[in-house]
């Protein structure tokens, strides 16, 4: 209190601490200095700290003069202190004995008083006891003695009495029974309640003797009152169990045992449809006064009926899958997986209407919660089924994915058999003969697996060179130990006994992968019907939120991304066909020089032969290829080609205009005739043939290409080509005489 009360001399604001600060209960200097440091360096703080000193100095004498006579006389008015606090300690002395002495009267009354009250306790407890002995004893002579009153009559009033007077004897034995068992429960330990505990269980095995009989008796006399007095006198006893059990052996058992019979089943192919409805007939047919006594039935009154009994849960259902499991083991062999998806849909669908039968929700849950049901689902080897189907799909994925790039069988909308396959792998998956909704997320998996397997097989197909030889034998697969013809042919030893990833990889060719493109296209189209196939699937297992699924997505993508690549293999076949046609643009000279042959007027064959992979691509594969596609190709390819062939034809000219140079040269240093003379009669030169035969060639195929629905300003290079030829065209028509 003291030191919040003080106050510290206000420093000058350039100070760079707060004063504050050292009045804090938790001041730390080395926390005040690091924190300090942070902001100035360690002379500053130095120099501020010494400021701050002489302030709080010349505070202090300050203060001093201000009080310095209360400062004086303090010393003063300490004089005799001690006398005076010696005066005091004799009577505090005495006080002290004084309270010790009536806290110890105290605590020994509290002690006396606590003895009793633990003494009062152990004879309340004992007197407890003594009193539900008693009343042990007077249940089980009360019981005894209805007993005997009725044993006494036997052959007079209970021959002639109704089963409603046994049953309201019953519920009054049943009664005074459970307090006898609760009185009995409170008394465990008792020497007297072990001398009447023999009385107690002779008592106990004539009561569940008597229901169990009446409870037949009313089962198959189908009397609601005699079962209505039962279940209640079982209810008031707490053997709810006990009757459920008793109708389970007695009532569905034999029912189940005659209707599950595996030979019988397995004779008709749809035994095991017949045999699940007979077993739902039972609830209608024989559990009908059951469930109106318990509430379990439509039609029931609710007021008079008997609560906490679920015959369907706890009787009937347990005996059926008991009766499924010991007399039809078969059902649960996933060995054919086909055979085994029948019988798991039947089966679900039998369970379904079996919940439908229950009534109520509560009694639904009573049941997926009962021991049970979880051992009849998990005798459904389903990870097997998942496997063998799994097994399957991929085994036959992979050998058409492995065998070659073969064609897909007629009728298909793909052109390879690894895509056909693909598809077809991916609707197996989600089809209704393979389908379950348990397996939904390894369906799921599966799924993206076969996609990404497909984008990987695309992806390698992107390693192999590509070849001009048949599709024929191309598509051949290695064979172990044998020459793939489509393989680049090496030393025969090397291969032999060379490792396999040092042997020459299987090649392709053009008109494959123009199939891969395709069918990677077609594929992509497909994915969003499969997704509407799938979207049913997934809500019968409760998935709504189908928009946070992109995995899918993301394998169109990885699909998509391979589109590029291939594209770009195929523009360069393409181009590389082409030009290998085009460059024969330079044997043009050979043909005119000196050869004497007439002005050229139509095109080269050359021409012709270099569009015709282009006129082949639109024949053959228009019903396979977007036509966006097919244009990005066919552009891409002619402008790779048109700029070699420009290269070409502009390298051809300045050779011939060379020539022309030279020849020019020579004629002045000889002062004769040219070499390369005019025609007859003053005809074209032959490099003006040259020029006018290449102008020709390019005209012809600007015309071609614009044929084929393309426009030549599209074609790289291709104008300028053109207004090259042009201009030597006109260069030569100029320069006839």
């Amino acid at each position: 209190m003291e030191k919040s009360r003080m106050n510290l001399p206000k420093g000058p604001d350039t100070l760079c601490f707060d004063k504050d600060e050292f009045m804090k209960e938790d001041f730390d200097v080395d926390h005040f200095v690091s924190d300090c440091r942070k902001r100035v360096q360690l002379e500053e703080l130095r120099g501020d700290l010494e400021l701050y000193y002489r302030l709080l100095k010349t505070a202090m004498v300050e203060l001093i003069n201000k009080d310095y006579a209360d400062f004086v006389n303090l010393s003063t008015n300490l004089v005799g202190m001690d006398k005076a606090l010696n005066q005091l300690s004799v009577p505090l002395g005495q006080l002290r004995e004084e309270v010790l002495s009536l806290r110890s009267s105290v605590s020994e009354g509290i002690r006396a008083v606590d003895e009793r009250m633990c003494k009062q306790e152990d004879i309340r407890k004992k007197k407890m006891c003594v009193l539900r002995l008693i009343q042990v004893i007077r249940s089980v002579e009360k019981i005894e003695k209805i007993l005997n009153s009725q044993s006494s009559k036997e052959t007079s009033v209970l021959e002639a009495s109704s089963p409603l007077l046994t049953g309201q004897i019953l519920e009054r034995i049943a009664t005074e029974f459970n307090q006898l068992q609760f009185h009995a429960v409170q008394s465990k330990g008792m020497p007297l309640l072990d001398k009447v505990r023999p009385r107690i269980a002779g008592i106990t095995a004539m009561l569940q003797q008597s229901l169990e009989g009446l409870l037949l008796e009313g089962l198959q006399t189908s009397n609601v009152d005699i079962i209505r007095h039962c279940l209640r006198t079982y209810a008031t006893i707490d053997k709810t169990r006990d009757a459920e059990a008793l109708v389970g052996q007695v009532l569905v058992k034999p029912y189940v045992d005659e209707v599950i019979v595996e030979q019988i089943v397995e004779s008709d192919p749809n035994g095991l449809q017949i045999m699940y409805d007979k077993l739902l007939e039972f609830v209608p047919h024989h559990c009908r006064l059951l469930r109106e006594v318990t509430g379990g039935a439509i039609s029931s009154e609710k007021g008079n009926s008997v609560p906490g009994y679920d015959f369907l849960v706890n009787s009937v259902w347990p005996e059926i899958v008991r009766g499924l499991e010991e007399k039809l083991p078969s059902l649960f062999n996933p060995g054919n997986p086909d055979a085994f998806h029948e019988k798991y849909t039947v089966s679900m669908d039998f369970v379904r209407a079996f919940e439908q039968q229950c009534g109520t929700q509560a009694s639904v849950r009573r049941l997926r919660a009962h021991p049970a049901y979880h051992s009849f689902s998990n005798k459904w080897n389903l990870p097997v089924y998942f496997q063998i189907r799994f097994r399957e799909i991929a085994g036959s994925l992979e050998a058409a994915l492995t065998a070659g790039l073969e064609d897909a069988p007629a009728g298909s909308s793909f052109c390879l058999l690894a895509s056909h396959r693909t598809w077809s792998s991916l609707q197996r998956c989600w089809s209704d003969e393979m389908f379950l909704p348990v397996l939904a997320h390894r369906l799921w998996r599966l799924t993206l697996q076969i996609l990404a397997r497909h984008s990987v097989f695309v992806s390698e197909l992107l390693l192999r060179p590509i070849s001009n030889e048949s599709a024929k034998d191309i598509k051949k697969p290695l064979v172990t130990g044998g020459k793939d013809p489509s393989v680049t042919q090496g030393n025969s030893e090397d291969q032999a006994s060379g490792p396999a990833e040092t042997r020459p990889v299987a090649s392709i060719s053009s008109t494959q992968l123009i199939y891969v493109v395709a069918d990677l296209d077609k594929l992509q189209e497909q994915l969003p019907e499969l997704l509407e196939t799938i979207k049913p699937k997934l809500e019968m297992i409760g998935f709504k939120n189908f928009s946070s699924i992109s995995a899918l997505e993301d394998s169109q993508t990885s699909l998509s991304a391979c589109a590029p690549a291939l594209s770009d293999r195929i523009i360069q076949d393409l181009s590389e066909s082409c030009f290998g046609y085009l460059k024969s643009a330079l044997e043009v000279p050979r043909l005119y020089r000196r050869t004497n042959k007439e002005v050229p007027t139509t095109a080269s064959s050359y021409v012709d032969s270099a569009l015709k992979p282009f006129r082949q691509l639109q024949s053959g594969h228009k019903d396979k290829l977007r036509q966006a596609v097919m244009r990005q190709w066919l552009e891409g390819a002619l402008s790779e080609s048109t700029h070699k062939y420009y290269e070409t034809v502009s390298d051809v000219l300045n050779s011939v205009k060379k020539m022309e140079e030279s020849l020019k040269r020579l004629k002045q240093a000889r002062k004769t005739t040219p070499a390369n003379p005019v025609g007859p009669g003053g005809g074209m030169s032959d490099d003006d043939k040259i020029r006018l035969q290449l102008a020709l060639d390019v005209e012809y195929l600007g015309e071609q290409i614009q044929k084929m629905g393309l426009a030549t300003k599209d074609i790289k290079s291709f104008p300028a080509l053109a207004e090259l030829v042009a201009a030597t065209k006109d260069q030569a028509t100029a320069e006839q005489p």
